[in-house]
């Protein structure tokens, strides 16, 4: 892990809950200078730990009424990249992870409805070279949804 103390630490929490949040109210809760928060944060930038910022959309509002998670089982392991690949090009699919367990990958997705649903999947997921099955799970109401703050250990080493 990066070196990085409770100030960092505070930083990063207050940006993952607002990532526009201006850098003088930074600075005022970390009781630092402006220059010295820019500071932090390209050194942030620079170490990889920051990696780019985010705007959260509420995707039902915009019709996509339907959030799926797609288990999906490949003939290979190591056909896993070159279907990463495919997948990118499916704009509903917004995350694919490599699995353990009964799937190759898991993909989350947005569709407008059922029948937009099975078109991703039939028509584009089941069509690319090297998927053996999906299996999809269908959300019925997503109850946490919330970023991932550190904590700070204070006392510890962060290397």
């Amino acid at each position: 892990m990066k070196k990085i103390d409770r100030i960092d630490i505070k930083i990063i929490n207050m940006l993952i809950a607002d990532a526009r949040k201006p850098y003088m109210e930074i600075a005022e809760a970390c009781d630092l200078s402006r220059a010295a928060i820019h500071q932090r944060i390209q050194r942030l930038i620079a170490s990889g730990i920051i990696t780019g910022s985010r705007t959260n959309i509420d995707f039902n509002t915009l019709g996509y009424k339907t959030l799926t998670y797609v288990g999906i089982v490949l003939e290979r392991g190591s056909l896993y990249n070159s279907v990463v690949d495919q997948l990118e090009q499916i704009l509903e699919v917004v995350e694919c992870n490599y699995t353990t367990g009964p799937y190759t990958m898991l993909v989350k997705l947005y569709a407008k409805d059922n029948d937009h649903l099975v078109h991703i999947l039939n028509d584009q997921i089941q069509m690319i070279e090297g998927v053996v099955s999906t299996e999809t799970l269908i959300s019925l109401k997503q109850s946490i949804h919330r970023p991932f703050l550190l904590q700070d250990t204070a006392g510890e080493d962060q290397e």
